[in-house]
């Protein structure tokens, strides 16, 4: 009931980790997959090793949503290439999340991930703290940048967006363009919080990117928008700590899911998402979370009224 094929993926699950959260070693993203995920997103891995920024780099601050600025801290690909033929031994399905500062090194990085193994790349288009984000508010350096990586590599490539554009749409269109198998929908949200004492940002960056709860709505709405548009699958992803989370996503138009920040709580919260997705299944007499895909809009929106 729960298997899905992503782009010719084959996943017995729709709950991939997203990129971020646990994949930076293998031990941590196989405990991910014996808790029920049907793949793996590993952190945004670039050319060479970064420290990221300084703590506090990441914070609570509502119950279930988080500010982090991370600043993309990696090892770098060279080093990273050991984790990946591990996962890959042990047969987890592996998307790596890959970026860079010109479309060469992304394709430098993503083509040595491929070569180690992953079934999939990620395109980090869209971190709110650091530099690749302003290829992910450029509809042109968008299509530019996927065509070009598309043409190199033979694996399904994805692509995370930024939500912190006026629309989404243009930029999604445009990833579709340049030959995406699929988008990811959505990154986290700008956003800044100070201390009132100290008078000064929070997080040693200043800004972040927020994420949990509070923005699964607007992941919802996203998605829900783009599914009008677009072609390619969509994987929904924020806010995501409940079976009924990832109903809404699939209802909305979604193809597959990322979790991320509802794990800080426990690993095994995956197994009690699928459980209920099931039962949901059953209850409702479908036999395929497929089946369930974009049937929100069939729900008619009222219009607004005429002032005739």
């Amino acid at each position: 009931m729960l298997e899905i094929n992503l782009s010719g993926l084959k996943l017995k699950s729709p709950i991939i980790l997203a990129s971020g959260v646990l994949g930076v070693s293998f031990s941590s993203m196989k405990r991910v997959i014996n808790a029920g995920a049907g793949a793996v997103t590993t952190k945004s891995i670039g050319p060479k090793s970064r420290k990221g920024y300084k703590n506090p780099s990441i914070i609570e601050i509502y119950p279930g949503t988080f500010m982090n600025s991370v600043g993309l801290g990696n090892p770098g690909i060279d080093e990273f290439i050991l984790e990946i033929k591990e996962i890959k031994e042990n047969n987890i399905p592996l998307i790596v999340s890959v970026f860079g500062d010109t479309k060469d090194v992304y394709l430098e990085v993503a083509t040595k991930a491929e070569k180690a193994g992953a079934n999939a790349i990620e395109i980090n288009i869209s971190c709110p703290h650091a530099e690749v984000a302003s290829i992910g508010i450029d509809k042109d350096l968008t299509y530019k940048v996927v065509k070009y990586l598309k043409e190199h590599l033979s694996v399904p490539l994805f692509v995370k967006l930024n939500p912190n554009v006026t629309f989404l749409g243009d930029i999604a269109l445009a990833a579709e363009k340049g030959g995406a198998d699929g988008v990811v929908a959505i990154n986290t949200l700008t956003a800044l919080k100070i201390d009132v004492n100290t008078k000064r940002p929070i997080l040693s960056h200043g800004s972040g990117g927020l994420s949990g709860k509070a923005i699964h709505p607007i992941a919802i709405k996203k998605v829900y928008d783009l599914y009008k548009i677009l072609n390619i699958p969509i994987i929904g992803c924020g806010g995501i700590d409940s079976w009924e989370d990832v109903i809404e996503f699939f209802l909305a138009g979604a193809s597959a899911v990322q979790i991320g920040t509802a794990l800080y709580r426990e690993i095994e919260i995956i197994k009690e998402i699928n459980k209920g997705i099931i039962q949901y299944l059953k209850e409702h007499q479908y036999k395929s979370i497929n089946d369930i895909k974009g049937l929100a809009h069939k729900f008619k929106i009222q219009e607004v009224p005429d002032f005739d």
